[in-house]
């Protein structure tokens, strides 16, 4: 057995023993993900790395031609998981298109199902997913001494969680067996009721339109939905402590593993939650009503805020192709060449772009995934930066903290920080809980923010309440606004999906869908590298990182390297086929389920 100590020896290297090892399918959302690496086991690291989807999608494709007004439910079929907020960012561009704004009442109900939505999926992918491999079952397979440290180390926020050890934290989470993670089950229960309150069905809303919603704003909308929320804060506040405390426990016990998925500090947040006061879809009016958006957005470079202006982000937009099985598309003629305020739109501008799919063999050093390259143009740097979400939460605290706008009763950004204010709850008391921007953006940290956004999330939940509340009360129920669908027009809705940055660009022509493409976070996080040679952010963070799992070539896991994959929460990754080599199969794992038994 190779030992933590003996890879970490400063300054030693040993001559390289490569192994190619491979873990594909990691079946997600939008296409299937093959993760592709040389491990050096001899220095304990990952020296190259590729990310792969086998599967073409198409929606740009075959929205063309479409009524744009159905563009809503057609998209909301891209994703089996966050399928709402798909709906939601083509609702924001058909409305800029339209030339419409909902009614007040109407965007605080948009709100409140799109945070039940963060609620929702966050908890159950960050307590029956990703902790799975933090878990007892997965820790004892992989890192025996650090889980006979576990069983020794006081946890220091037991008081508010409960658990005496870290490693009776790990047995909470250990699957179908432990408590944290059946508890979880029944608090994705109660958020997924909070949002058909609001939207009608999930994951495909069925009363979520452009130019409102038809959800009946009766006052027991809310106080339904209120009563759930308060049942699961109890949850909400002892997740927060359970994952601080075995966040920083990883970083005490390993020496060293802040450099797993490490990457520069290059993420991109796209904003969420409007605010009805000012939100009115004009393209003109872009950078104030973004600015004003509960979760600000913003793309931050080595840990300084670049910009936070939506038009700016916008016209920044770059799809590069590289490594994947397209036809270069900048010899057509272009659909816009400037936006609404004059300023010239780029070729490679999502607006522009056009869809040629051409199948082909795969080969890492020519084309190999069917995921395009989103990039975004730095015009300072004249770099095109593979920004990532940081799983969604990471970029979405991140850019909120440095922008230091929001300032509510219930969330406050300092400039440095994001504070989260949650009333009593059951058992706890009133909870004041701070998000620190942290020194890196990495594995550990990705994974720390999705509960302190769950949190977030809440806590902007109780200030939709108030306000819809207080707008039912004065009589002011009206919830859709009525329009016609143009002759020609254009429209871009910004928005973030559970996992991160959501877009959609949307040209029509003779009341017709004429162009139409989302950007959701899979591609921006899960792209190939691009015709500047630049790895993506999945295939950036796993290569170069250390490995830290005690086991040898025989019977390794890949722990770390999953552990840097789901990070970036490339939605619910149902399987996980292993070989080694020349196509040794060591084993099949399913990850839900894997921790309770190994095969």
């Amino acid at each position: 057995m190779t030992t933590t100590e003996d890879r970490a020896r400063a300054g030693e290297r040993r001559p390289p023993e490569l192994v190619d090892m491979s873990w594909d399918p990691i079946t997600r959302i939008i296409g299937n993900l093959g993760i592709y690496t040389k491990i050096d086991f001899a220095n304990r690291e990952v020296v190259e790395c590729h990310s792969t989807s086998s599967l073409f999608r198409g929606y740009s494709v075959f929205m063309k031609g479409k009524d744009p007004r159905d563009a809503g439910f057609i998209t909301s079929r891209i994703c089996g998981i966050c399928g709402d907020n798909h709906t939601t960012c083509s609702n924001y561009a058909q409305q800029m298109a339209y030339g419409i704004k909902p009614p007040p009442l109407a965007e605080h109900i948009t709100n409140l199902g799109e945070a039940a939505e963060y609620m929702f999926d966050h908890t159950i992918f960050q307590d029956n997913l990703v902790f799975v491999d933090f878990c007892e079952a997965m820790v004892k397979a992989t890192n025996p001494s650090v889980l006979a440290r576990a069983e020794q180390s006081e946890a220091p926020r037991g008081h508010i969680h409960g658990y005496r050890t870290i490693a009776d934290i790990m047995r909470a989470f250990n699957p179908f067996e432990g408590e944290v993670y059946k508890e979880a089950l029944k608090v994705s229960r109660v958020t997924r009721e909070m949002f058909c309150l609001m939207e009608g069905r999930h994951v495909h809303p069925s009363t979520m339109y452009p130019g409102g919603v038809g959800t009946m704003p009766q006052p027991t909308t809310f106080t339904d939905y209120l009563s759930r929320l308060m049942r699961v804060l109890d949850f909400i506040k002892q997740a927060v402590a359970m994952n601080d405390d075995v966040f920083d426990f990883f970083y005490e016990a390993l020496p060293g593993y802040e450099e797993v998925g490490r990457r520069r500090i290059m993420l991109g947040c796209w904003g969420a939650f409007q605010d009805p006061d000012v939100v009115d879809y004009r393209y003109e009016t872009m950078n104030d009503w973004g600015k004003a958006m509960y979760v600000t957005p913003g793309i931050v470079l080595d840990g300084e805020l670049v910009t936070n202006n939506l038009v700016d982000i916008n016209l920044g937009m770059r799809i590069l192709l590289g490594s994947s099985y397209y036809e270069d598309w900048v010899n057509e003629e272009p659909f816009v060449t400037h936006d609404p305020l004059g300023n010239p739109v780029d070729m490679r501008h999502p607006w522009n772009q056009t869809t040629v799919p051409v199948p082909q063999k795969r080969e890492f050093d020519a084309k190999y995934s069917w995921v395009m390259s989103p990039r975004w143009y730095h015009k300072e740097s004249g770099e095109h930066l593979a920004l990532d979400t940081g799983g969604g939460p990471l970029a979405r605290l991140w850019s909120t903290a440095l922008n230091g706008l929001v300032d509510t009763p219930y969330i406050k950004a300092t400039g440095h920080s994001v504070r989260i204010s949650l009333p009593k709850s059951e058992k706890l008391p009133e909870t004041a809980l701070e998000w620190h921007i942290p020194q890196w953006s990495n594995t550990i940290e990705r994974n720390r923010a999705r509960p302190y956004f769950v949190a977030y999330a809440a806590a902007m939940a109780l200030q939709f309440l108030e306000e819809a509340m207080q707008l039912v009360r004065a009589g002011k129920t009206k919830v859709y606004e009525d329009f016609e669908v143009p002759e020609e027009a254009i429209g871009c809705g910004f928005h973030e999906a559970v996992r991160g940055v959501l877009s959609h660009h949307l040209v029509i022509k003779n009341k017709k869908i004429a162009n139409y493409h989302p950007y959701p976070p899979t591609p921006w996080n899960a792209s190939p590298r691009d015709s500047y040679g630049t790895p993506g952010p999945y295939e950036d963070a796993v290569q170069g990182q250390p490995i830290f799992e005690e086991n040898g070539p025989e019977d390794f896991k890949g722990v770390d390297i999953m552990r840097t994959v789901r990070s970036f929460d490339p939605c619910l990754p149902c399987g996980v086929h292993m070989y080694l080599g020349k196509g040794k199969t060591l084993t099949t794992l399913h990850s839900p389920t894997y921790g309770a038994s190994h095969g």
